[in-house]
């Protein structure tokens, strides 16, 4: 049996997935609040008469929830998230949480990302401000003030660290388990006028994409050899019938 054969398509197939992770990553270097993909393989052994052969898998992807660099705008309307807090948002596709605490406020009062979704409190309601009121104050826990008044507070929520994370608009999730509100706002909080950078580290990115560049080479170089080599062997058995 050519198991080399297997083998190397099963490493290919991997290092394509790892691949295509690392060129969205570093496309989206510049993303305000984007989170990196990251793939986590495993290898799957399977007996072959009195030897184990182990293959890789295609690998599972995975968000990475490090937090990016916080960078002052000095606009009142950007917000980022201090700690493991996330904000939420209304999209198409339902309710979805967010790092990319840039905002607008529209003529009828109504905060939005910069993509036109609607920002939520920690009741699910949208968000809506005076717009002859002034820019507005927001504090850690998220209360927005206009003058004297507040006007409702941003809700921010924390995600279960064993949920999986689906993309959506405006570089938000969508989990697949409920996220609860933030309570404690010591380490957890909103810093006004700062937006959160991507989590994606360029230099790493672009080192990796080199390295799995070579590794694929490698491989493919293996497969032409275990091809060159079948053939050899089917060459050699019709010569000798």
């Amino acid at each position: 049996m050519q198991s080399g054969l297997y083998v190397a398509l099963s490493a290919q197939l991997a290092l394509q997935k790892r691949l295509d992770t690392v060129a969205g990553n570093i496309a989206n270097a510049g993303t305000a609040g984007f989170r990196a993909e990251e793939v986590k393989f495993e290898t799957l052994l399977m007996q072959a008469g009195s030897d184990q052969i182990a293959f890789t898998s295609p690998g599972e992807t995975y968000l990475s929830r490090q937090a990016g660099e916080l960078v002052q705008t000095g606009n009142p309307l950007d917000t980022a998230i201090k700690g493991d807090g996330w904000m939420a948002i209304t999209t198409p596709s339902g309710t979805a949480y967010t790092r990319d605490g840039r905002m607008r406020m529209l003529e009828s009062g109504e905060l939005q990302t910069l993509g036109g979704n609607p920002i939520l409190d920690v009741g699910g309601a949208p968000l809506l401000l005076d717009p002859l009121a002034g820019p507005p104050r927001i504090a850690a826990d998220g209360m927005i003030s206009q003058g004297n008044r507040q006007m409702g507070a941003i809700g921010l929520f924390r995600i279960p660290e064993n949920a999986k994370l689906l993309r959506a608009a405006d570089s938000s999730v969508i989990p697949d388990k409920p996220a609860e509100p933030v309570l404690d706002f010591v380490k957890d909080g909103v810093v006004q006028g700062f937006v959160e950078r991507s989590n994606v580290n360029p230099v790493l990115e672009m080192s990796r994409l080199i390295q799995i560049t070579r590794a694929f080479e490698s491989v493919t170089s293996v497969l032409n050899e275990s091809e060159s080599s079948l053939q050899g062997a089917v060459k050699a058995l019709g010569t000798g019938s």
